[in-house]
């Protein structure tokens, strides 16, 4: 069993359940503009940055269609409910994350939202002294599924990628993590696994406790207990 010297964790789906926001804003939207199948064009969508979010869109509604102006009003509805509401944080995210800083492990955030909007969102739910590295969807060339932001995350957190896990919720997700070498755990959220998905995971749990439950009966292994 390799040591637990560093966790990545995805944002949106694992850390806080803002997919479901993005979601309903998604489908609020696309309501008023008559736009057909949305929900499987943001399954498409999900763990992926604006660029791939772009051509996706305009795949599927043509290369006229207005995806900036679509995101911004999308964008703009979600943040005045987390204005209003809060940020809505995942089961777990506060236990999970203060465990692996009493347990010494070095902690990381890659998710493909751009950076500014993370240290809002880390902010405004308290969490953000529990990373050491936070790498954004604009910081990369590559979004994921490349693993770019993975190797990323990992070389700034001075480890090696199979040394560290990676924590996500998106197929996408999944499969950077994969291809970056790391080991991949999956919390799903929208979307349940397929096959193709769980033989690219070292575990899937159900939640962030029950991560917390294997990391610690993986600790307990290495240490002969």
């Amino acid at each position: 069993m390799k040591k637990l010297k560093a966790v990545v964790f995805d944002m949106d789906g694992v850390l806080f359940d803002t997919e479901r926001l993005c979601k309903e804003s998604w489908n609020i939207i696309a309501g008023k503009q008559h736009l057909e199948k949305i929900d499987e064009v943001l399954e498409k969508c999900i763990g992926v940055n604006k660029q791939s979010t772009i051509r996706i869109m305009k795949e599927a509604y043509g290369e006229d269609f207005p995806v900036l102006e679509f995101m911004e009003a999308c964008s703009r509805m979600e943040r005045e409910k987390v204005n209003e509401e809060g940020i809505p944080i995942k089961q777990g995210a506060k236990e999970i994350l203060a465990f692996l800083k009493e347990e010494g492990c070095r902690i990381g955030l890659a998710s493909s939202t751009r950076k500014s909007r993370i240290l809002e969102n880390l902010e405004m739910s308290g969490l953000k002294d529990y990373f050491q590295v936070i790498v954004g969807g604009d910081m990369v060339k590559h979004g994921k599924p490349d693993p770019e932001i993975y190797l990323c995350a990992c070389k700034e957190l001075s480890v090696l990628p199979k040394e560290a896990y990676a924590v996500e919720d998106s197929f996408n997700g999944i499969r950077s993590a994969y291809q970056a070498g790391m080991m991949p755990v999956m919390v799903p959220d929208l979307i349940a696994p397929t096959e193709e998905i769980l033989n690219l995971t070292v575990t899937c749990k159900k939640n962030l406790m029950e991560v917390i439950d294997y990391f610690r009966s993986e600790i307990m292994i290495e240490r002969g207990k």
